[in-house]
Parts: C-alpha cells; structure tokens; sequence
C-alpha cells in the first residue's frame, strides 16, 4: 500500500491538496482536501481493465461550490431538516434554507464547500477541519475528522468523527456517485440493487421526510432481493414522482452491524460490485434523477440523467424534529462516530 500527495495547487481558500491510495495490484483512490472528498476510485473490472468508477471533475476547483457534492462530506447535518428549524435544550436554532422550504446538507457552504486540513497516516488519509460556534447556524464548536485507508483487497473504509464543546447536532456520510460501468454515459438502470432493509422513509413534495416508516413490501422500494434499478423506477407510484424517482431512506435491518453489507450494486456491463458496510441505522439512495447534462464531468463528458448512484450512510433525515428516531445530539464529552465501508469486487 502506498499513500501520496499527487498534487497541490493554490485556491482563495488555500491549497487544494489531493492524495492517492494505492494497493499492490494498481487500484487506487484519490481524495482531496475540498470537502474530505473522494474525486477517483479505479478499480478493475471483469476483464482486469482499470476503470473508474467514481463522477467528479476535470478540474479540482471545479468541486468547489457544486450543487452535485460530488464525492465530499456534506455538514454538520447531511440530509434534509424541515424549514431550517431545530430545537435543542429548549432553544430553537434558525438554519439556512437552502433547498425549497428545506435546509440541505449543513447549508449553502457547509463541510462540503471548505478546505479541510489533510495529512497521511501511514496507511491512509486523514482531514480535519474545526467549524466554529454560529457557522451556518449550528451551536457550539465543531472539531471533526474524516479518515481513508485502502486495502489490497479494494476495501475503502470511511471514518467519520467529531467532537464539540457545546451541544450540536452530528449526522455526516460520504457523497460520493458511482457508475460502476466505468463509462459515466452509460445510465445506471441496468445495476442490480440489493437493500437489506425492510422499510423507508416516505417524503412529500419537497423530499422531506414524513416522519413514518413505510414498509417496502409489495412497492418499488422492495430491494430484499437483487433487482434492476430501473425495473420499477418510472412506476405511477406517488412516492416516486416526489423524489423524482429514487431519492429516499432505507431503514437498515443492518444498523450498528459491520458484519454483513446494508446495499449491494453490481453493473452487469463491467461486472464490479460494491458492496456497502455501515454501523449507521439508514442509508440514502439517490439514482442521479437531477443529472441533466449541463455538469461536464471528467474528460469533458457531460453527466446526463440517472448515470450515478449514490449510497449515502447517514441517520435518517430531519432527526432533529423527530424523538422518535436514533438522536443526532453530540454533547461535550462525546464522540460521533460513523464508519463506512465500500468493499470493491468482481462479479463473475
């Protein structure tokens, strides 16, 4: 295994520092500074060739400021909070309003649009970042730190924590899209998707959570068993136009269990797989349904409808208003802590 800085260049925020992990057979991932990002994984496929599978830019700035978040960490909270209002210890605190009616992803800059500190491990990558009391909204200061390691068995663990000094709210996960086509034209519909959950959480009209949990039996959202992405996707199914196809959370039968994956992905052109570890309670699947073409990705190639998906690890979206569900108050003396593992492989 070998970890290396593969570049640096100069922005307003700093320098933009992007860092390769590499395994014995040539795989590797690149991870950058803007957002603790991932902006390459490239990994073989069936026939041993070298494909990344993983939608990013041509240009390293250029991930500055995406709407996508392609690749990054979303924070403090990834996910939606309703009107951009939370209530904690008796207070209520006012958040940007960033997506319709909604608060989006920590903000309109949150953790996903800042340079982050990063230095090698050894056997990886780690980024830290300290976000101040008030910052878009959120109390208390924020230390936290993303860490990469990658293996010669093509496993990329993510690990999330954070500490704060005042009471906040926690819930981080990785952005990243994948085509595991390795051809980022080639839509994604025909990638079997497996969940290991038994429900999810429907959303209204502006994709926010209802605050129930539905169970996928006998709807488009039974992924029990592999099935074609876009098998059902274009249903007359009312949960499906809200999101516009698949932009919802699953409820993992998974959580708190590293052992067995939550979500498997396999493209029958290129024959990778990807399977998805996760100690979260949910995970965020969203196909690519705002991908209209007018983002130029790597190579100049224009990302069009539905050719990624992202498999988000999180707790479930707008927790904050609801005590129902897993909390996401860290309090001083805590930790938050949030692994996600995407183990790579070839599907024969």
């Amino acid at each position: 295994m070998t970890v290396s800085k593969i570049s640096t260049e100069p922005h307003a925020q700093g320098e933009i520092e992007v860092f390769r992990l590499a395994n014995a057979a040539g795989a590797y991932v690149d991870v950058c500074n803007i957002g603790a990002g991932i902006t390459a994984v490239v990994v073989p496929d069936r026939e041993g060739r070298m494909a990344d599978v993983a939608l990013g830019y041509r240009a390293y700035a250029d991930y500055v400021g995406d709407g996508a978040c392609f690749g990054k960490t979303p924070g403090r909270f990834a996910n939606r909070i309703a009107g951009g209002r939370f209530t904690l210890d008796g207070k209520e605190y006012r958040l940007a309003v960033n997506n319709g009616p909604n608060h989006l992803h920590g903000g309109p800059t949150g953790f996903a649009n800042r340079l982050w500190q990063g230095e090698t491990t050894g056997d990886g990558v780690a980024f830290t970042r300290t976000s101040p009391d008030g910052e878009e909204g959120y109390p208390g200061t924020l230390t936290a730190r993303i860490a990469y390691t990658w293996d010669d068995d093509c496993c990329l663990t993510v690990l999330l924590e954070a500490a704060c000094d005042a009471p906040t709210i926690v819930n981080l996960t990785n952005h990243s899209y994948f085509n595991l086509s390795g051809d980022p034209t080639h839509p994604i519909l025909d990638n079997l998707l497996t969940i290991a959950a038994d429900g999810y959480t429907p959303v209204d009209s502006t994709f926010l959570t209802l605050g129930r949990i539905d169970s996928v039996g006998g709807t488009p959202f039974d992924f029990r068993r592999p099935k074609a992405i876009g098998a059902e996707i274009d249903s007359d199914d009312e949960q499906l136009r809200n999101g516009h196809g698949y932009d919802h959370n699953w409820v993992l039968a998974t959580a708190g269990d590293l052992s067995r994956p939550a979500a498997r992905l396999v493209s029958p052109v290129s024959g990778i797989a990807l399977e998805v570890f996760t100690d979260e309670p949910g995970i965020q699947v969203y196909v690519g349904n705002f991908l209209d073409g007018t983002v130029r990705g790597k190579h100049g190639i224009p990302y069009a409808h539905r050719t990624a998906v992202c498999l988000e690890t999180q707790h479930y979206p707008d927790s904050p208003n609801k005590p129902q569900w897993p909390s996401v108050v860290l309090r001083p003396g805590e930790t938050y802590h949030s692994r996600c593992i995407y183990r790579f492989s070839v599907d024969k």
